[in-house]
């Protein structure tokens, strides 16, 4: 069996006929036929906008006769919104930084010459533009070895983290782990980049490996996942936007 297959009989059954979304608690709550969705911890799962709940809607509305739980990536982002942020919010934020410190897109090869083309022309704006419009100064290294970034960039960016509300921080949160970068996920926060795009720059090296190489079948699987899990996030981000 595949790494995270799961077989039917080891789901939930479908318990529910009807999703419904109702006004309640200043935001919008998620019915089950006339049942509240709740988190893992109990914590009611009202999403702060309209649209993010018919995010999170849909996604209980497409399930089948057995609920794929760990497919539901925007149910459970909002679990971790709701259930785990309010209690670590500074944790939360000093991560974010702690991802800015080694950030990904900081770290540019040294070889071969085409990849650091590559890498400088796609990059650099991306880090130019989180310098020109949220003050952040990184540090840029050729090669692995690590390259302390100035204490003001890291300080700053957990302050930009601290200053979101939950949702959004659970999200800028969720990115910098999915993409190894805090300028990409703050990027994808501000909308200057669609989910899509970056993943993509996250995946550069391993990107220009495989036009050389090609990918395997193991590695499209991932790559498939993570692809699903970056156009949710960028989907989570724009229904939080919305009016």
């Amino acid at each position: 069996m595949r790494r995270g297959f799961q077989e039917a009989s080891d789901r939930p059954r479908r318990f529910y006929k009807a999703v419904t979304i109702a006004e309640a608690d200043g935001g919008y709550a998620i019915l089950l036929d006339t049942r509240q969705v709740r988190g893992p911890r109990g914590g009611k799962l009202i999403a702060p906008t309209r649209a993010l709940a018919d995010v999170i809607a849909g996604e209980w509305e497409g399930q089948g006769e057995f609920l794929d739980v760990p497919g539901m990536h925007a149910t459970r982002l909002a679990n971790t919104a709701i259930d785990s942020i309010p209690a670590a919010r500074d944790a939360s934020a000093q991560s974010i930084a702690d991802y800015a410190s080694s950030d990904l897109l900081c770290y540019f090869a040294e070889d071969p010459e085409a990849l650091v083309a590559r890498q400088t022309a796609e990059w650099e704006p991306v880090l130019q533009r989180a310098e020109r419009e949220l003050g952040l100064s990184f540090v840029r290294a050729a090669g692995i070895i690590h390259r302390p970034q100035p204490q003001t960039t890291l300080s700053r960016v957990r302050d930009l983290a601290a200053g979101l509300d939950d949702f959004r921080l659970a999200g800028v949160a969720f990115g910098a782990s999915l993409f190894g970068s805090s300028v990409l996920a703050l990027a994808l926060h501000h909308g200057w980049l669609d989910g899509g795009r970056a993943l993509a720059l996250s995946r550069l090296d391993e990107i220009f490996q495989e036009e050389a190489w090609g990918i395997d079948e193991e590695a499209a699987e991932r790559v498939a996942r993570l692809s699903i899990e970056a156009a949710m996030l960028e989907t989570w981000f724009r229904a939080l936007d919305a009016a």
